[in-house]
């Protein structure tokens, strides 16, 4: 995972901003993201990312062709390759397969993480899950899960469309959205768990508890170390990557 300092962007992008898609200027995020890719020994393949739920599979040869791959999560089973996403408030998902046979890297807003808005939809995580768990021959209780930074429960405030995009009901109680202090009626306003949320969709599929870590760290509330778009607006994108070494 990498945070914001270091890299070659200005203000208000400073500094290892990796987003090609929010105003900085190309040459900086081109060097950022050549930099994360000699630290990490690995190709990073960039998506194009919509906040849904599609997961492709990459090879050696992904991403080289010039158009960008348009999806929100990534698998491979081939070394070299770095599953990648981009976040700034939204939480990353990585998953690891036993053995060293496959990984995969999930972007999970809070719409990609519902299901697209669908009610009880299948969501990113479901999909990044069953993806990897076809491709590798395991299931979901093999699974290692990683969850990035993202925005935190104390400052992820939300409205009843997102209540209603996991289909909660607003007039019961849910331990991952805790009604808002002084909201008035017209417009009441809830505090979401976003990594909770997550949580509960590995936990739902079969993804051991034990075999799940991270969740703990809030984009909104360091802003020395994190982007987040909710706090600032125009500002830049971190990434978390995963991928196979070459000498597995």
């Amino acid at each position: 995972m990498t945070a914001r300092s270091g890299g070659h962007s200005a203000a208000p992008y400073a500094g290892c901003n990796l987003g090609d898609h929010v105003g900085d200027t190309p040459d900086a995020v081109a060097l950022n993201r050549a930099e994360v890719a000699a630290l990490l020994g690995a190709r990073p393949v960039w998506l194009r990312q919509v906040h849904g739920h599609t997961v492709v599979r990459l090879t050696a040869g992904s991403g080289l062709g010039g158009e960008p791959i348009e999806a929100d999560g990534a698998l491979t089973t081939e070394p070299g390759v770095a599953c990648t996403v981009m976040v700034a408030d939204c939480l990353p998902v990585l998953l690891a397969a036993p053995e060293g046979r496959g990984v995969a890297a999930l972007h999970a807003g809070w719409r990609g993480l519902a299901g697209a808005g669908e009610l009880g939809g299948r969501g990113i995580v479901e999909a990044g899950v069953a993806a990897l768990c076809e491709a590798t021959g395991c299931a979901p209780a093999d699974l290692r899960a990683w969850l990035g930074p993202c925005i935190g429960p104390s400052a992820f405030e939300v409205g009843a469309d997102v209540l209603a995009g996991f289909g909660v009901n607003p007039a019961e109680s849910h331990p991952r959205f805790v009604p808002r202090a002084g909201s008035g009626e017209a417009a009441p306003r809830w505090l979401a768990d976003l990594a909770g949320l997550a949580q509960d969709r590995l936990a739902g599929l079969g993804v051991r508890a034990a075999h799940t870590a991270g969740g703990a760290w809030c984009t909104v509330s360091e802003p020395s170390r994190f982007f987040s778009f909710r706090r600032d607006g125009r500002t830049g994108r971190q990434a978390a990557c995963i991928w196979l070494d070459s000498c597995r």
